[in-house]
């Protein structure tokens, strides 16, 4: 291997255990009511507008049905570890970007508390700057524990499968591959809020013909 490679692919792994182990640095806060629920939701035009910014390549909000209606926020340049600690928002992963995947990134004593309300089968709509709306569908979920959460070097079990893997090996599950999005944050435990890791995946909706954009008649 050459300096450069290996260069490269220590600096690859440091990123890769900031972004999986980021909950790990975060004091626990009390959690706040964010006013998503299915009567407080605004309805999908409402927050399709309150989003747009004219910037047609840049993902400006997540809304799913009944379940959550988030502005996302883009990482500052050169850190790949960083996650809104603001309530109500979303950060979008810009690693999972350079693979062609959406990653969306909250803490769980704040918008990730939402995520594990998700579920199999549910519409994901992401809004871009300019109004424009792709559609995805839940389609996989996963849980994880790390197994040492206090050390930046720990392995994670699929608490599904018993399945043991190294951070790297878990990035490229949930992070590579066809096009899909992953929403990502930590399971809380009795003894650290960084406990495990929760990832709910989506992958694209069947288009349908004529719909490359938000229909309110069709999509309320």
């Amino acid at each position: 291997m050459t300096l450069k490679a290996y260069t490269h692919r220590t600096t690859l792994n440091a990123i890769l255990l900031l972004a999986l182990l980021s909950c790990l640095f975060v004091h626990p806060a009390p959690a706040q009511a964010l006013g998503n629920g299915a009567a407080a939701l605004p309805t999908f035009a409402e927050f399709t507008k309150a989003v747009q910014n004219s910037e047609a390549s840049v993902l400006r909000g997540v809304y799913v049905p009944e379940v959550l209606a988030l502005p996302i926020i883009q990482q500052p340049a050169g850190n790949a570890g960083y996650v809104s600690s603001k309530i109500g928002e979303v950060t979008q992963f810009g690693m999972a970007a350079q693979f062609g995947n959406v990653g969306l990134l909250a803490h769980n004593h704040l918008s990730g508390s939402f995520f594990s309300q998700l579920a199999v089968g549910q519409e994901v709509r992401l809004v871009y700057g300019n109004g424009t709306v792709e559609y995805f569908v839940i389609a996989q979920i996963l849980q994880f524990q790390a197994l040492d959460p206090n050390s930046p070097y720990s392995s994670f079990r699929d608490l599904t499968s018993n399945e043991t893997m190294s951070a790297e090996q878990l990035f490229n599950k949930v992070y590579r591959g066809e096009r899909h999005v992953t929403f990502q944050t930590c399971i809380a435990g009795a003894d650290s809020l960084s406990w495990g890791r929760l990832f709910v995946i989506a992958t694209p909706k069947p288009q349908i013909a004529g719909m490359n954009r938000f229909d309110p008649k069709v999509n309320p």
